[in-house]
């Protein structure tokens, strides 16, 4: 379950891809004692102050795996660290983060792990206060054609997979991340309709876990 895990947090959190690419590869900072460009700095702050911005945000996704099958379904974001992504049928699973935790819900199994979201790439985007030009897990980006792209590391470990972010130029707005896991496979989630600043229910971030105790 743990691998089924990554490869959904990889969908949800962050890309190398399967399926249409915005973007070139990201040119690569030194792993230790970086040095960034003006520009690079500039880049850096103009996402972050992007991503500091979004207080909510929600809409539709599609979901393209490593073998390219394809899945959909809606997303709910609030800041700081609470995200809901329901996967419509027949995909049985559900992924909530509360905060702290990022719960896995597979209905189909009738299972559930939990995992800290500061062991999660998700922990890269759902911070309180972002600043990317000061994360060690930033390891690159490029501009293409209408879009910037940003590569990072997991927050943890490499293991947990590589990410990056694709960006609308010259407004900054976030349209599609991958993850490539330990073993080479990227799941790639793109961003529909989304609405931004709507006032959020509570209840989305929350699950009532019936397997515990079992």
């Amino acid at each position: 379950m743990r691998k089924m895990f990554l490869a959904l947090v990889a969908a949800v959190a962050g890309l190398a891809m399967t399926g249409p690419v915005y973007g070139a590869t990201p040119n690569l900072f030194p792993s230790l004692g970086r040095k960034l460009s003006a520009q690079d700095k500039a880049d850096l702050d103009r996402v972050s102050a992007y991503l500091n911005g979004i207080k909510s945000m929600e809409g539709s996704f599609l979901q393209i795996g490593p073998n390219g099958q394809s899945d959909h379904g809606r997303f709910y974001i609030e800041e700081p660290g609470r995200m809901r992504f329901e996967y419509a049928d027949p995909n049985p699973v559900l992924i909530v983060a509360d905060g702290s935790t990022v719960l896995v819900h597979n209905s189909q199994l009738n299972t559930t792990d939990h995992y800290p979201l500061s062991q999660t790439p998700l922990e890269l985007i759902l911070s309180n206060r972002i600043n990317l030009r000061d994360r060690a897990e930033i390891i690159g980006l490029s501009h293409g054609s209408g879009t910037l792209t940003v590569s990072a590391r997991s927050h943890s470990s490499r293991e947990q997979g590589n990410i990056t972010l694709v960006f609308a130029e010259p407004n900054v707005e976030l349209r599609q991340w991958t993850v490539v896991d330990a073993q080479g496979l990227s799941t790639t989630v793109a961003l529909r309709n989304v609405q931004f600043g709507a006032s959020m229910a509570d209840t989305l971030f929350k699950f009532a876990d019936k397997t515990k105790g079992q």
